[in-house]
């Protein structure tokens, strides 16, 4: 069924799917200001961290202020729900048990709120819609393993890069293609030296905070991002760190392709990223069957022998009650980690980092992030970066080094690391289990 007919028909026969939302940024308010456009679904309780955020994106989306009770209290949360009215909250952890909702979304961008988010929202029998790529970098198969076993669904977003690129994967796998490559453009060139102050003053004009867009800008956004899609679909980076090279459109076919072939890759079934096509995603195939061959070059995809297939836009938070409607009306995931992972996103020094410093927040000062395969990241020991914030460094690390599990001691209080062990226990059963 057509997926705006399921809401309507949903709206008449039960209400609106009710959304709870954690995280009221630009990512957050978009998301519950489109929302307000649709049938079928609403946003019942948005929590922030700054008081009195949850109510100002109400307030952007047009509700009515008559309509939102701002509280920290549960019960008076549930009974505000319960009378089909708005929550406006301080506290994440209330929105994750909140009686009466059907779904969180999750998107502060912070790996150890996006872990403990997830958590308490799976063991409360809701859906988890990750926004927080950060998170499932980290610890997305011990999410969706917990999820699945709780019979409700975990997944990643549309409109985000891995789930806009795993809608072409998706499309060109059903079709029997060979799938050479899976990736997403890049806004800004890269500069791994990018710090909440030298991004200020762009941060202020765009209206973004200027840790995201350092987190963008220093590579680390991106390099989760194709984390997220490698380990969805068992894609790993061809080197670490991905090539990233100029491309257009009409030049991603020839650039993203075997080496012997005339392109970069020494390997097929990567992830990769290139400038020049953003905001775009796209997927590179290929076919050696000839009349399908025949068939694609009669339809304007090019002489062959790779193809790619390109979407120049996604629209990030606009797209994802997309996904909340599969997930809540159909049981369906837009993205997840369903197999062990075979790609990390490890920990790289920003600058020179002492021993007894505790690692800032992903955007911040002290480390970025540089996607690499699992069989290289396990080998050398290294930290993958949603643990690295809140961890105490017990070496120095020059600048441009990976950090090391040896190098750090970890807060074994974080939500994200205790999911991490218990996740790298799966993966050692596994890897047991296939032996």
């Amino acid at each position: 069924m057509i997926i705006g007919t399921a809401l309507k028909e949903r709206e008449r026969a039960a209400g609106p799917i009710k959304v709870g939302l954690v995280g009221a940024g630009q990512m957050g308010e978009g998301l519950v200001c489109q929302m307000e456009l649709m049938h079928g679904m609403r946003a019942f309780a948005i929590a922030d961290v700054v008081p009195g955020r949850a109510k100002e994106v109400f307030r952007s989306a047009n509700v009515d202020d008559s309509m939102v009770v701002e509280t920290d209290s549960a019960a008076v949360a549930a009974q505000a729900v319960h009378e089909g009215k708005r929550v406006a909250t301080t506290n994440a952890s209330l929105v994750a048990g909140l009686e009466g909702l059907e779904i969180v979304v999750e998107a502060t961008g912070l790996p150890e709120i996006g872990a403990q988010i997830a958590l308490e929202t799976i063991l409360a029998r809701k859906h988890v819609l990750q926004m927080n790529v950060e998170t499932d970098a980290t610890v997305g198969y011990v999410l969706r393993r917990m999820a699945q076993s709780a019979g409700i669904v975990y997944t990643l977003t549309a409109g985000d890069e891995p789930g806009t690129t795993m809608e072409l994967f998706d499309f060109a796998q059903s079709l029997g293609f060979e799938i050479v490559c899976a990736g997403k453009g890049k806004n800004n060139p890269l500069d791994r030296s990018a710090n909440p102050d030298t991004m200020a003053e762009k941060a202020r004009a765009q209206m973004m905070n200027p840790k995201m867009l350092a987190s963008f800008v220093d590579g680390t956004k991106t390099m989760v991002e194709m984390t997220s899609l490698g380990n969805a679909v068992g894609f790993v980076p061809d080197v670490a760190g991905m090539h990233g090279p100029e491309a257009t459109p009409k030049t991603l076919a020839q650039i993203f392709a075997p080496r012997k072939d005339g392109g970069i890759f020494e390997k097929r079934g990567v992830v990769d990223y290139a400038l020049g096509v953003a905001p775009g995603v796209f997927v590179i195939f290929t076919s050696d069957h000839p009349k399908i061959v025949r068939d694609l070059g009669y339809l304007s995809m090019g002489p062959g022998p790779y193809y790619a297939l390109y979407r120049p836009y996604h629209l990030t938070s606009l797209e994802t009650p997309i996904s909340i409607a599969r997930a809540v009306l159909n049981g369906e995931t837009t993205i997840a980690t369903d197999r062990v992972p075979v790609t990390e996103t490890v920990t790289v020094a920003k600058r020179d980092l002492k021993a007894g410093e505790t690692i800032d927040s992903l955007g911040g000062f002290m480390v970025y992030g540089m996607i690499d395969a699992v069989a290289n990241s396990s080998k050398h020991n290294l930290l993958p970066l949603g643990l690295a914030p809140g961890s105490v460094l017990k070496k120095d690390v020059r600048m441009g080094e990976s950090v090391s599990y040896d190098d750090v001691e970890l807060n074994n209080d974080l939500y994200i690391v205790q999911l991490r062990r218990m996740q790298d226990k799966l993966v050692a059963q596994a890897g047991q289990g296939e032996g």
